[in-house]
């Protein structure tokens, strides 16, 4: 048993701004009390993706307002939170200095502790907020910026066993979106346009399949549906929900390798696990063929398949908040107010950077 506790947290690590408030009961259950997501897709569509400088400046002028709906929503006020929790990477520079000097100002101002959290984190521990899962835990975590196989162990402590040579998952179904002419954001175009398609027609390729690493790469199919689109010219809308939905079963046939290959290490390593778990998280989450595929690999292997509800596997504040909230029940100390943003904030410090590694650190 532990006391409750009330955690504001504050995200604007891309083109969301968000603000919420959880408790973490004395029994350790996660509630959300308030929660406020306002997403910048308007003013960032006419560019076909995110511009730095535009979503800094949007979190700027949305961010106060948010914080106060949200502990309006929640019912409370600054003085009954018990810590504020930022985001502090990894993301764009811009948009985390906005967030974490504001989680900095209101620490100072209230006297509370400030956790500067990992946006990476936050996806990891979803699943306890909303599942109240054990560790440990496998993650697939898939988004604009990442696709990783992460062991999720403990509060703080995770181990990459595998992770992108290239282009994200979420990049690669940006890219093609543009490429064939489709509306940002261009995961969920593509996913509409596949819905009538033939995901026969086109035999793109699967990078990795067949590899020991559980690593992956998405830049030899981004090549290819680049290629098919190209020898069509000029593309009908048919030709474009058959390369969709196409590559999405490369997408798919992918990850059903690679992910699967992750579940045989788990059970081979953590055998004595009552409740093997593979944990979804990120934007790309949302694809319901990408889901159906997990769902099936891990109703093979006998895992229990975890995929948050949707507004909690896109940015959000509710993860970050919680994750600050498992920080301060582990014990873990508070950040210093002199604390930095990170625009790269690997979550397994220890692994081998494979995209990079300069004075702003590892990439990935």
């Amino acid at each position: 048993m532990s006391p409750p506790l009330r955690i504001l947290g504050i995200e604007t690590s891309c083109d969301e701004t968000a603000a919420s408030v959880i408790l973490r009961d004395s029994d350790g259950k996660g509630h959300i009390l308030g929660d406020v997501v306002l997403s910048q897709l308007e003013e960032h569509s006419a560019y076909g993706g995110v511009v730095p400088e535009i979503a800094a400046r949007a979190h700027v002028e949305a961010l106060d307002t948010l914080i106060e709906e949200a502990l309006l929503r929640a019912g409370v006020t600054l003085s009954d939170i018990d810590a504020i929790a930022a985001t502090s990477g990894p993301g764009l520079i811009g948009g985390l200095i906005v967030g974490l000097m504001t989680g900095k100002a209101i620490a100072r101002a209230t006297g509370k502790p400030l956790y500067a959290v990992n946006h990476l984190e936050g996806h990891a521990l979803t699943a306890r907020l909303t599942d109240g899962l054990s560790f440990p835990y496998l993650m697939l975590l898939v988004s604009g910026g990442h696709t990783q196989l992460i062991l999720v162990k403990g509060v703080g402590d995770y181990e990459r066993w595998g992770t992108t040579i290239d282009d994200a998952l979420g990049e690669a179904f940006d890219k093609t979106a543009k490429l064939l002419g489709l509306p940002y954001p261009g995961g969920p175009a593509v996913e509409r346009a596949a819905l009538a398609g033939d995901p026969q027609r086109f035999n793109f390729p699967r990078p990795l399949v067949g590899d020991a690493r559980l690593d992956f790469s998405f830049s030899g199919l981004k090549t290819a549906v680049r290629q098919a689109a190209q020898s069509l010219e000029p593309v009908t809308e048919q030709d474009i929900a058959d390369i969709c939905a196409s590559f999405q079963r490369a997408i798919s046939r992918t990850l059903k390798d690679r992910v699967g290959r992750g579940l045989k290490r788990f059970k081979a390593e953590h055998d004595g696990v009552a409740r093997p778990a593979l944990v979804v998280a990120g934007g790309v989450a949302a694809n319901q063929v990408l889901r159906a595929t997990l769902q099936e690999l891990c109703d093979k292997n006998g895992f229990e398949f975890i995929a948050p509800p949707l507004s909690l596997c896109t940015d959000n504040a509710a993860m970050i908040a919680w994750a600050g909230a498992e920080r301060l029940a582990a014990g873990i100390a508070a950040d210093g107010l002199d604390v930095a943003p990170r625009s790269r904030w690997p979550l397994d410090a220890q692994a081998q950077a494979l995209l990079g590694s300069g004075k702003r650190g590892a990439k990935a």
